[in-house]
Protein backbone atom coordinates (compact mmCIF):
# COMPACT_ATOMS: atom_id res chain seq x y z
CA UNK A 1 0.00 0.00 0.00
CA UNK A 2 0.98 3.65 -0.28
CA UNK A 3 1.78 3.85 3.45
CA UNK A 4 4.50 1.21 3.07
CA UNK A 5 5.99 2.93 0.04
CA UNK A 6 6.08 6.25 1.89
CA UNK A 7 7.84 4.56 4.80
CA UNK A 8 10.48 3.28 2.38
CA UNK A 9 10.89 6.72 0.81
CA UNK A 10 10.82 8.63 4.07
CA UNK A 11 12.22 6.38 6.84
CA UNK A 12 10.81 6.69 10.32
CA UNK A 13 13.84 8.70 11.36
CA UNK A 14 13.55 11.33 14.05
CA UNK A 15 14.76 14.73 12.87
CA UNK A 16 13.23 17.33 15.14
CA UNK A 17 12.43 20.50 13.22
CA UNK A 18 9.34 22.46 12.22
CA UNK A 19 10.56 23.92 8.92
CA UNK A 20 9.59 20.92 6.78
CA UNK A 21 6.11 20.47 8.31
CA UNK A 22 5.35 24.19 8.02
CA UNK A 23 6.32 24.11 4.33
CA UNK A 24 4.22 21.02 3.64
CA UNK A 25 1.18 22.36 5.50
CA UNK A 26 1.42 25.62 3.54
CA UNK A 27 1.35 23.61 0.32
CA UNK A 28 -1.83 21.93 1.60
CA UNK A 29 -3.46 25.31 2.41
CA UNK A 30 -2.90 25.12 6.18
CA UNK A 31 -5.27 22.33 7.27
CA UNK A 32 -4.01 22.61 10.85
CA UNK A 33 -5.89 25.92 11.08
CA UNK A 34 -9.20 24.34 9.97
CA UNK A 35 -9.53 21.54 12.50
CA UNK A 36 -12.02 21.37 15.39
CA UNK A 37 -10.91 22.97 18.70
CA UNK A 38 -7.76 21.20 19.89
CA UNK A 39 -6.64 19.85 23.25
CA UNK A 40 -2.86 19.40 22.83
CA UNK A 41 -1.29 16.87 25.22
CA UNK A 42 2.44 16.41 25.93
CA UNK A 43 4.30 14.50 28.63
CA UNK A 44 6.39 11.38 29.12
CA UNK A 45 4.08 8.99 30.95
CA UNK A 46 0.30 8.93 30.88
CA UNK A 47 -0.43 11.15 27.90
CA UNK A 48 -2.08 8.32 25.98
CA UNK A 49 -4.24 7.29 28.94
CA UNK A 50 -5.15 10.91 29.65
CA UNK A 51 -6.08 11.46 26.01
CA UNK A 52 -8.17 8.28 26.00
CA UNK A 53 -10.07 9.34 29.14
CA UNK A 54 -10.69 12.82 27.78
CA UNK A 55 -11.97 11.34 24.51
CA UNK A 56 -14.34 9.01 26.39
CA UNK A 57 -15.65 11.87 28.56
CA UNK A 58 -16.25 14.17 25.59
CA UNK A 59 -17.97 11.37 23.67
CA UNK A 60 -20.18 10.64 26.71
CA UNK A 61 -21.28 14.28 26.53
CA UNK A 62 -22.45 13.61 22.97
CA UNK A 63 -19.51 15.25 21.20
CA UNK A 64 -17.93 13.92 18.04
CA UNK A 65 -14.20 13.67 18.73
CA UNK A 66 -11.17 13.25 16.50
CA UNK A 67 -7.85 12.12 17.98
CA UNK A 68 -4.21 11.70 16.98
CA UNK A 69 -2.08 9.12 18.78
CA UNK A 70 1.37 7.64 18.31
CA UNK A 71 2.74 5.10 18.08
CA UNK A 72 0.12 2.57 17.02
CA UNK A 73 -0.10 -0.95 18.42
CA UNK A 74 -1.37 -3.20 15.63
CA UNK A 75 -2.34 -0.98 12.66
CA UNK A 76 -1.21 2.47 11.58
CA UNK A 77 -4.88 3.49 11.20
CA UNK A 78 -5.15 3.61 15.03
CA UNK A 79 -3.16 6.84 14.96
CA UNK A 80 -5.83 8.85 13.15
CA UNK A 81 -9.22 8.63 14.86
CA UNK A 82 -12.15 10.25 13.07
CA UNK A 83 -15.28 10.56 15.17
CA UNK A 84 -14.24 7.68 17.40
CA UNK A 85 -13.13 5.26 14.66
CA UNK A 86 -9.73 4.58 13.08
CA UNK A 87 -9.39 6.14 9.66
CA UNK A 88 -10.65 3.91 6.83
CA UNK A 89 -8.13 2.51 4.36
CA UNK A 90 -9.50 4.27 1.23
CA UNK A 91 -9.49 7.66 2.92
CA UNK A 92 -5.99 7.12 4.30
CA UNK A 93 -4.71 6.23 0.82
CA UNK A 94 -6.39 9.31 -0.65
CA UNK A 95 -5.01 11.84 1.83
CA UNK A 96 -1.52 10.32 1.76
CA UNK A 97 -1.53 10.63 -2.03
CA UNK A 98 -2.48 14.30 -1.75
CA UNK A 99 0.22 14.94 0.83
CA UNK A 100 2.83 13.17 -1.30
CA UNK A 101 1.87 15.26 -4.32
CA UNK A 102 2.02 18.47 -2.29
CA UNK A 103 5.46 17.60 -0.96
CA UNK A 104 6.87 17.31 -4.51
CA UNK A 105 9.65 14.95 -3.52
CA UNK A 106 11.32 17.35 -1.10
CA UNK A 107 13.03 16.14 2.11
CA UNK A 108 10.49 15.09 4.74
CA UNK A 109 10.20 12.50 7.50
CA UNK A 110 7.56 9.77 7.67
CA UNK A 111 6.07 11.25 10.85
CA UNK A 112 5.77 14.66 9.19
CA UNK A 113 4.04 13.17 6.13
CA UNK A 114 1.55 11.26 8.26
CA UNK A 115 0.95 14.17 10.64
CA UNK A 116 0.17 16.43 7.69
CA UNK A 117 -2.20 13.75 6.40
CA UNK A 118 -3.88 13.59 9.80
CA UNK A 119 -4.43 17.36 9.84
CA UNK A 120 -5.94 17.12 6.36
CA UNK A 121 -8.39 14.44 7.52
CA UNK A 122 -9.27 16.35 10.69
CA UNK A 123 -9.89 19.56 8.73
CA UNK A 124 -12.18 17.90 6.20
CA UNK A 125 -14.34 15.86 8.59
CA UNK A 126 -16.64 17.56 11.05
CA UNK A 127 -16.15 17.09 14.79
CA UNK A 128 -16.50 19.08 17.99
CA UNK A 129 -12.99 18.49 19.35
CA UNK A 130 -9.58 17.13 18.37
CA UNK A 131 -7.51 15.44 21.09
CA UNK A 132 -3.96 15.81 19.77
CA UNK A 133 -1.10 13.84 21.31
CA UNK A 134 2.46 15.07 20.89
CA UNK A 135 4.66 12.50 19.18
CA UNK A 136 8.03 13.29 20.76
CA UNK A 137 9.00 16.17 23.03
CA UNK A 138 6.84 19.15 22.13
CA UNK A 139 8.78 22.21 21.04
CA UNK A 140 9.90 20.76 17.69
CA UNK A 141 7.30 18.02 17.35
CA UNK A 142 5.38 18.01 14.07
CA UNK A 143 2.09 18.49 15.97
CA UNK A 144 3.30 21.80 17.43
CA UNK A 145 1.92 23.91 14.60
CA UNK A 146 -1.49 24.62 16.13
CA UNK A 147 -3.12 27.12 18.46
CA UNK A 148 -5.09 24.85 20.78
CA UNK A 149 -8.06 25.58 22.99
CA UNK A 150 -6.09 24.19 25.93
CA UNK A 151 -2.92 22.20 26.57
CA UNK A 152 -2.02 19.52 29.08
CA UNK A 153 1.33 18.19 30.28
CA UNK A 154 1.34 14.79 31.96
CA UNK A 155 4.19 13.61 34.25
CA UNK A 156 7.65 14.21 32.83
CA UNK A 157 10.34 11.57 33.30
CA UNK A 158 13.32 10.12 31.46
CA UNK A 159 12.74 8.84 27.92
CA UNK A 160 14.20 9.59 24.49
CA UNK A 161 17.23 11.23 26.11
CA UNK A 162 19.14 11.02 22.83
CA UNK A 163 16.73 13.61 21.39
CA UNK A 164 15.42 15.52 24.41
CA UNK A 165 18.47 15.74 26.67
CA UNK A 166 19.73 13.74 29.62
CA UNK A 167 18.28 15.81 32.48
CA UNK A 168 14.67 16.23 33.54
CA UNK A 169 14.97 19.97 33.05
CA UNK A 170 16.17 19.60 29.46
CA UNK A 171 13.29 17.21 28.76
CA UNK A 172 10.84 19.61 30.41
CA UNK A 173 12.25 22.41 28.25
CA UNK A 174 11.08 20.50 25.18
CA UNK A 175 7.67 19.61 26.63
CA UNK A 176 6.79 23.21 27.55
CA UNK A 177 7.31 24.16 23.93
CA UNK A 178 3.59 23.46 23.37
CA UNK A 179 2.58 26.37 25.63
CA UNK A 180 0.89 29.28 23.88
CA UNK A 181 0.05 32.77 25.09
CA UNK A 182 -3.52 32.97 26.35
CA UNK A 183 -4.04 29.19 26.14
CA UNK A 184 -4.68 27.45 29.49
CA UNK A 185 -2.36 24.66 30.64
CA UNK A 186 -3.65 21.72 32.68
CA UNK A 187 -0.60 20.44 34.58
CA UNK A 188 -0.30 16.93 36.03
CA UNK A 189 1.81 16.17 39.13
CA UNK A 190 5.51 16.60 38.43
CA UNK A 191 8.79 15.71 40.09
CA UNK A 192 10.55 18.17 42.38
CA UNK A 193 11.89 21.18 40.51
CA UNK A 194 10.00 20.46 37.29
CA UNK A 195 6.76 21.98 38.55
CA UNK A 196 8.47 25.28 39.39
CA UNK A 197 10.20 25.34 36.02
CA UNK A 198 6.93 24.81 34.12
CA UNK A 199 5.12 27.46 36.18
CA UNK A 200 7.90 29.93 35.47
CA UNK A 201 7.85 29.19 31.75
CA UNK A 202 4.04 29.43 31.66
CA UNK A 203 4.21 32.84 33.32
CA UNK A 204 6.74 34.04 30.72
CA UNK A 205 4.62 32.63 27.88
CA UNK A 206 1.34 34.03 29.18
CA UNK A 207 -0.36 30.67 29.69
CA UNK A 208 -2.74 30.38 32.64
CA UNK A 209 -2.04 27.22 34.66
CA UNK A 210 -4.44 24.85 36.41
CA UNK A 211 -2.10 22.70 38.49
CA UNK A 212 -2.71 19.32 40.11
CA UNK A 213 -2.55 19.54 43.90
CA UNK A 214 -3.11 23.29 43.89
CA UNK A 215 -6.07 23.98 41.61
CA UNK A 216 -7.56 20.51 41.25
CA UNK A 217 -7.26 17.14 42.98
CA UNK A 218 -8.48 13.58 42.55
CA UNK A 219 -8.17 11.03 45.34
CA UNK A 220 -9.35 7.47 45.82
CA UNK A 221 -12.51 7.46 47.93
CA UNK A 222 -14.05 4.09 48.69
CA UNK A 223 -14.92 2.47 45.36
CA UNK A 224 -14.63 5.76 43.50
CA UNK A 225 -12.63 8.98 43.38
CA UNK A 226 -13.26 12.42 44.78
CA UNK A 227 -12.48 15.13 42.22
CA UNK A 228 -12.31 18.78 43.23
CA UNK A 229 -11.60 21.86 41.13
CA UNK A 230 -12.26 25.40 42.26
CA UNK A 231 -15.45 25.32 44.31
CA UNK A 232 -16.71 22.14 42.60
CA UNK A 233 -16.46 18.76 44.36
CA UNK A 234 -17.61 15.60 42.59
CA UNK A 235 -17.90 11.94 43.60
CA UNK A 236 -16.98 9.92 40.51
CA UNK A 237 -16.29 6.26 39.71
CA UNK A 238 -12.78 4.86 39.48
CA UNK A 239 -11.42 4.95 35.91
CA UNK A 240 -11.72 1.65 34.05
CA UNK A 241 -7.95 1.70 33.45
CA UNK A 242 -5.97 -0.19 36.12
CA UNK A 243 -3.41 1.28 38.50
CA UNK A 244 -3.35 4.04 41.09
CA UNK A 245 -1.46 6.26 38.65
CA UNK A 246 -4.59 6.37 36.50
CA UNK A 247 -6.26 8.51 39.16
CA UNK A 248 -3.70 11.24 38.43
CA UNK A 249 -4.27 10.81 34.69
CA UNK A 250 -8.02 10.96 35.29
CA UNK A 251 -7.60 14.19 37.25
CA UNK A 252 -5.85 15.83 34.29
CA UNK A 253 -8.53 14.63 31.88
CA UNK A 254 -11.28 15.79 34.24
CA UNK A 255 -9.68 19.22 34.65
CA UNK A 256 -9.58 19.57 30.86
CA UNK A 257 -13.22 18.44 30.65
CA UNK A 258 -14.23 20.92 33.36
CA UNK A 259 -12.60 23.74 31.42
CA UNK A 260 -14.56 22.62 28.35
CA UNK A 261 -17.83 22.70 30.31
CA UNK A 262 -18.55 18.97 30.38
CA UNK A 263 -21.23 17.68 32.75
CA UNK A 264 -20.65 15.51 35.81
CA UNK A 265 -22.69 12.71 34.25
CA UNK A 266 -20.45 12.62 31.18
CA UNK A 267 -17.34 12.63 33.36
CA UNK A 268 -18.65 9.60 35.27
CA UNK A 269 -19.65 7.72 32.12
CA UNK A 270 -16.37 8.47 30.37
CA UNK A 271 -14.28 7.17 33.26
CA UNK A 272 -16.26 3.93 33.27
CA UNK A 273 -16.22 3.36 29.51
CA UNK A 274 -12.66 4.37 28.61
CA UNK A 275 -10.56 1.77 26.83
CA UNK A 276 -6.84 2.06 26.16
CA UNK A 277 -5.01 -1.14 25.18
CA UNK A 278 -1.69 -2.33 26.65
CA UNK A 279 -1.95 -0.28 29.83
CA UNK A 280 -2.21 -2.99 32.50
CA UNK A 281 -4.73 -4.63 30.21
CA UNK A 282 -6.00 -8.02 31.30
CA UNK A 283 -5.94 -10.48 28.40
CA UNK A 284 -9.04 -12.64 28.33
CA UNK A 285 -8.84 -14.40 24.97
CA UNK A 286 -6.40 -15.58 22.34
CA UNK A 287 -4.06 -18.55 21.91
CA UNK A 288 -1.69 -17.77 24.80
CA UNK A 289 -4.60 -17.23 27.20
CA UNK A 290 -6.20 -20.49 26.08
CA UNK A 291 -2.98 -22.48 26.38
CA UNK A 292 -2.11 -21.09 29.82
CA UNK A 293 -5.63 -21.50 31.17
CA UNK A 294 -5.68 -25.15 30.10
CA UNK A 295 -2.62 -25.83 32.28
CA UNK A 296 -3.00 -23.22 35.00
CA UNK A 297 -6.67 -22.14 35.30
CA UNK A 298 -5.95 -19.72 38.18
CA UNK A 299 -3.23 -17.82 36.31
CA UNK A 300 -3.87 -14.35 34.85
CA UNK A 301 -2.13 -12.48 32.03
CA UNK A 302 -1.76 -8.70 31.88
CA UNK A 303 -0.18 -6.59 29.13
CA UNK A 304 1.62 -3.28 29.58
CA UNK A 305 3.57 -1.25 27.04
CA UNK A 306 5.42 1.07 29.46
CA UNK A 307 9.13 1.11 28.74
CA UNK A 308 10.93 3.58 31.00
CA UNK A 309 11.91 3.90 34.67
CA UNK A 310 8.70 5.72 35.65
CA UNK A 311 6.61 3.01 33.98
CA UNK A 312 8.47 0.33 35.95
CA UNK A 313 7.77 2.17 39.22
CA UNK A 314 4.08 2.19 38.25
CA UNK A 315 4.18 -1.57 37.62
CA UNK A 316 5.89 -2.19 40.97
CA UNK A 317 3.24 -0.09 42.74
CA UNK A 318 0.48 -2.03 40.99
CA UNK A 319 2.03 -5.40 41.81
CA UNK A 320 2.13 -4.39 45.49
CA UNK A 321 -1.67 -4.03 45.42
CA UNK A 322 -2.25 -7.54 44.05
CA UNK A 323 -2.88 -10.63 46.14
CA UNK A 324 0.32 -12.53 47.03
CA UNK A 325 1.20 -14.86 44.15
CA UNK A 326 4.24 -15.74 42.01
CA UNK A 327 4.96 -13.02 39.43
CA UNK A 328 6.33 -13.84 35.99
CA UNK A 329 7.34 -10.91 33.79
CA UNK A 330 7.67 -11.68 30.08
CA UNK A 331 9.96 -8.84 29.05
CA UNK A 332 11.33 -7.38 25.83
CA UNK A 333 12.84 -3.95 25.30
CA UNK A 334 14.40 -1.90 22.53
CA UNK A 335 18.17 -1.50 22.73
CA UNK A 336 17.64 2.29 22.83
CA UNK A 337 15.70 2.06 26.11
CA UNK A 338 17.38 2.19 29.53
CA UNK A 339 16.65 -1.41 30.47
CA UNK A 340 18.96 -1.23 33.48
CA UNK A 341 17.02 1.59 35.16
CA UNK A 342 13.71 -0.04 34.18
CA UNK A 343 14.71 -3.31 35.86
CA UNK A 344 16.20 -1.54 38.87
CA UNK A 345 12.92 0.31 39.38
CA UNK A 346 10.92 -2.91 39.05
CA UNK A 347 13.23 -4.61 41.56
CA UNK A 348 12.81 -2.01 44.28
CA UNK A 349 10.75 -4.42 46.43
CA UNK A 350 12.17 -6.66 49.13
CA UNK A 351 14.53 -9.64 48.77
CA UNK A 352 13.63 -13.24 49.56
CA UNK A 353 15.66 -15.85 51.42
CA UNK A 354 17.57 -16.61 48.21
CA UNK A 355 18.22 -12.93 47.54
CA UNK A 356 15.84 -12.79 44.58
CA UNK A 357 13.69 -9.75 43.89
CA UNK A 358 10.21 -9.96 45.36
CA UNK A 359 7.01 -7.94 45.49
CA UNK A 360 4.95 -8.36 48.65
CA UNK A 361 6.94 -11.46 49.59
CA UNK A 362 6.34 -13.14 46.23
CA UNK A 363 9.21 -13.95 43.85
CA UNK A 364 9.53 -12.26 40.46
CA UNK A 365 10.99 -14.17 37.54
CA UNK A 366 11.99 -12.39 34.32
CA UNK A 367 11.41 -14.23 31.03
CA UNK A 368 13.48 -12.35 28.42
CA UNK A 369 12.12 -12.59 24.87
CA UNK A 370 12.83 -10.95 21.49
CA UNK A 371 10.48 -8.66 19.58
CA UNK A 372 9.54 -10.43 16.36
CA UNK A 373 10.91 -8.70 13.28
CA UNK A 374 12.46 -5.80 15.19
CA UNK A 375 16.19 -5.47 14.61
CA UNK A 376 16.41 -2.74 17.26
CA UNK A 377 15.30 -5.05 20.06
CA UNK A 378 17.72 -5.81 22.88
CA UNK A 379 19.08 -9.37 22.76
CA UNK A 380 17.18 -11.48 25.31
CA UNK A 381 20.42 -12.83 26.79
CA UNK A 382 21.57 -9.26 27.55
CA UNK A 383 18.19 -8.43 29.08
CA UNK A 384 18.32 -11.57 31.25
CA UNK A 385 21.89 -10.77 32.37
CA UNK A 386 20.86 -7.28 33.50
CA UNK A 387 17.80 -8.71 35.25
CA UNK A 388 20.02 -11.07 37.25
CA UNK A 389 22.31 -8.18 38.22
CA UNK A 390 19.21 -6.40 39.56
CA UNK A 391 18.33 -9.37 41.78
CA UNK A 392 15.83 -11.24 39.62
CA UNK A 393 15.94 -14.82 38.53
CA UNK A 394 15.79 -14.85 34.74
CA UNK A 395 15.53 -17.11 31.72
CA UNK A 396 15.66 -16.66 27.94
CA UNK A 397 12.92 -17.79 25.52
CA UNK A 398 12.39 -17.66 21.79
CA UNK A 399 8.99 -15.95 22.03
CA UNK A 400 6.27 -15.01 24.57
CA UNK A 401 4.35 -18.26 24.03
CA UNK A 402 7.44 -20.30 24.91
CA UNK A 403 7.93 -18.18 28.02
CA UNK A 404 4.36 -18.85 29.17
CA UNK A 405 4.79 -22.58 28.48
CA UNK A 406 7.66 -22.66 30.99
CA UNK A 407 5.56 -21.28 33.88
CA UNK A 408 4.47 -23.86 36.45
CA UNK A 409 2.99 -21.81 39.31
CA UNK A 410 -0.73 -22.62 39.42
CA UNK A 411 -1.87 -19.09 40.36
CA UNK A 412 0.82 -17.12 38.53
CA UNK A 413 0.38 -13.46 37.73
CA UNK A 414 1.90 -13.07 34.26
CA UNK A 415 2.85 -9.60 33.07
CA UNK A 416 3.95 -9.09 29.46
CA UNK A 417 5.82 -5.79 29.50
CA UNK A 418 8.64 -3.51 28.40
CA UNK A 419 7.74 -2.44 24.88
CA UNK A 420 4.80 -1.14 22.86
CA UNK A 421 6.20 -3.16 19.95
CA UNK A 422 5.93 -6.34 22.01
CA UNK A 423 2.45 -5.27 23.11
CA UNK A 424 1.42 -4.79 19.49
CA UNK A 425 2.80 -8.22 18.59
CA UNK A 426 0.73 -9.81 21.36
CA UNK A 427 -2.44 -7.85 20.59
CA UNK A 428 -2.45 -9.06 17.00
CA UNK A 429 -3.93 -12.31 18.33
CA UNK A 430 -5.18 -11.34 21.79
CA UNK A 431 -7.54 -8.36 21.46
Amino acid sequence: MLLERLLALHPRLIDLSLDRIWRLLAALDHPQDKTPPIIHIAGTNGKGSTAAMLRAILEAEGHRVHAYHSPHLTRFHERIILGGEPIAEPLLEEILSRVEAANQGRPITFFEVTTAAAFLAFAEHQADYLVLEVGLGGRLDATNVVTPKCTAITPISFDHQEFLGDTLLSIAEEKVGILKAGVPLILSPQQAGIEEFILSRAARTGAMVKMAGRDFTARASGEGIGFAIGDVSLALPQPALRGRHQIDNAATALACAHYLGVSEAAMATGLQTVRWPARLQKLTRGPMVTALSARLPDADIFLDGGHNEAAAHILADWLMTQKPRPVHVVLAMLASKAHDTYLAALARGDRGATGGAQIGGQPIHIHAVPIAGNENALAPRDLAATAEKCGFTASVHENPAAALASIEAEDALVLIAGSLYLAGEVLQNHH
